[in-house]
C-alpha cells in the first residue's frame, strides 16, 4: 500500500535541518490517521516526494520507529504501524497522572498568571467552538492539543509535554479516529468547558473530575473501536 498521495508537500524551512520537519510531517500524517496501517514508506519515494537526499529521510524514520509509528524491515521496507492498545493505554495512563498534578498547581497560581491562563484557555475554547460548525476535524484536534499545552506551559513543566507527545502517538491515533463519531467532537468541547470551570472557581477536584472524564471519553470506546477497525488496531 502506498499513500505518497496524501502526504503534505513539505516547503523546507533552509534554517532547519531536514529530517526533523520530515519527521514532523511523517508523524502528523500517522497520527491524523490520513496514513493507513500498512503503508510502505520508501526511502527513495519520499526522498523524491520531499525533494531532499534520502539520509534524512532514514532519520525520520528511524524516529518513528523509536515512537513505534512504523515497522522497519531492515534491507526490506518501513510499514505504518498498527494502533498498540497496550502502548496507548500506557501513554493514556502517563498523561493523566500528569495532568492531575498540573490543574493542581493551575488552580494555586498567582492572581496574575491565573487571570492570564484563563483567557488563553478560553480562546482555545473559542477555536474549538468554531471548529464545530461545521465540523472540522484537523482544526478541532489542532486546538485540542493546543489547550493542553497552554496548562503545561502555565505549570512551568513543557519539558513533560515534549515527554508526553512522544509517547502519545497511539493513543492519539485512536482519538483521531474516534473523533468523527456522533457527538464525539462536542463532547470534547464540553469537557474544556467543564475543566475551565473548575479551574477559574480554583477547585482542584472538580477539576480532577472534569479531566477524567475528558481521557477517559475515547479509551471507553476501545471494544467498539476494535470491531469498527480491525485493520487498525493491533
Amino acid at each position: 500500500m502506498n499513500g505518497l498521495e496524501k502526504l503534505p508537500l513539505l516547503k523546507l524551512d533552509r534554517t532547519r535541518q531536514s529530517a526533523p520537519q520530515v519527521f514532523e510531517a511523517l508523524r502528523e500524517s500517522i497520527v491524523s490517521v490520513q496514513l493507513e496501517p500498512g503503508t510502505v514508506l520508501q526511502r527513495a519515494e519520499l526522498a523524491e516526494h520531499f525533494g531532499i537526499s534520502q539520509t534524512p529521510i532514514r532519520d525520520a524514520l528511524i524516529r518513528l520507529g523509536e515512537e513505534q509509528l512504523v515497522d522497519i524491515f531492515p534491507q526490506h521496507a518501513t510499514v505504518v504501524s498498527r494502533i498498540d492498545l497496550t502502548a496507548a493505554l500506557e501513554a493514556h495512563f502517563l498523561r493523566r497522572a500528569i495532568e492531575v498534578e498540573i490543574l493542581k498547581t493551575l488552580c494555586a497560581l498567582a492572581d496574575p498568571e491565573h487571570s492570564a491562563l484563563m483567557q488563553r484557555l478560553t480562546f482555545q475554547i473559542g477555536l474549538q467552538e468554531a471548529a464545530l460548525k461545521p465540523l472540522d476535524v484537523h482544526r478541532l484536534a489542532v486546538a485540542d492539543v493546543a489547550f493542553h499545552k497552554e496548562m503545561y506551559d502555565a505549570a512551568q513543566v513543557a519539558s513533560l509535554w515534549g515527554l508526553l507527545r512522544k509517547q502519545s502517538g497511539h493513543v492519539d491515533r485512536l482519538r483521531h479516529l474516534n473523533l468523527p463519531a456522533k457527538g464525539k467532537a462536542q463532547a470534547i468541547v464540553q469537557d474544556h468547558r467543564d475543566i475551565l470551570d473548575a479551574l477559574k472557581a480554583r477547585d482542584a477536584p472538580a477539576a480532577e473530575a472534569a479531566l477524567r472524564q475528558h481521557l477517559a471519553g475515547t479509551l471507553s470506546f476501545v471494544k467498539d473501536m476494535k470491531k469498527r477497525f480491525p485493520d487498525w488496531i493491533a
